[in-house]
């Protein structure tokens, strides 16, 4: 059995629930759970703590690549570590979240991740999220999947997030980053996000996480 055929990828925009799904999804399969977008944060923040300039292509690069990356999974859910500082979350911060897009735009920044990405779907079933994970990283992935839900509707999950963990929202703000950072996903030159040809669309504007979990599971089962 090929790997592709034992992964769930998952792609979409911002704010659509798919770090929340996909683990919950992995969990219910016996998958191993793929969160690429911490990937690119954690780079993002090695090179903001080395002092780096986010302009300097090269330097991304190669701290990207000299980056020891751990993300594991422990009772309270995942632990990220670079070079062995616990990173979890810092790597959520709003300044992290503006400023990812400098590192995932990179095309060198990519191709390491995105070879990172490859061996773990390789080792073992996966369950994948990200934003070109049936597009790039796993295109041969018999189960790809599309969420998505409006910007209104994904603000104020983001929102509810963040005031969770006791930050002040400026929410007028916020939808207007997340519609900044959908802009740069779909419209940079490498890697762009964009459903698949035989990805299936999930809205999930008026549905709640399980209904979409259940939704997916379905469809995992129906292509696996």
């Amino acid at each position: 059995m090929s790997s592709a055929t034992k992964i769930i990828a998952i792609d979409g925009p911002v704010g659509t629930g798919k770090s929340t799904v996909a683990k919950e999804v992995a969990r219910r399969m016996g998958f191993a759970f793929l969160d690429t977008g911490a990937m690119y944060r954690a780079a993002t923040w090695r090179a903001l703590h080395l002092g780096l300039s986010l302009d300097d292509a090269p330097a991304l690069a190669e701290s990207t690549r000299a980056m020891k990356l751990e993300i594991c999974e422990n009772e309270n859910g995942q632990q990220v570590l670079v070079d062995g500082h616990d990173v979890t979350d810092a790597i959520r911060t709003p300044e992290i979240t503006k400023l990812i897009y400098k590192l995932d735009q990179e095309p060198a920044v990519r191709r390491h991740l995105v070879a990172l990405q490859q061996s773990f779907g390789e080792m073992q079933p996966t369950v994948a999220e990200g934003r070109d994970i049936g597009t790039v990283v796993f295109p041969k992935a018999k189960c790809k999947i599309y969420l998505d839900a409006s910007v209104d509707v994904r603000a104020e999950r983001r929102a509810l997030q963040m005031e969770e963990k006791g930050m002040t929202v400026d929410r007028d703000q916020l939808k207007a980053d997340i519609a900044d950072r959908d802009h740069k996903s779909m419209t940079r030159a490498d890697s762009p996000l964009r459903q698949a040809e035989d990805a299936i669309l999930v809205d999930t504007s008026h549905l709640t996480i399980e209904e979409v979990v259940e939704r997916l599971l379905s469809l995992a089962r129906e292509r696996l």
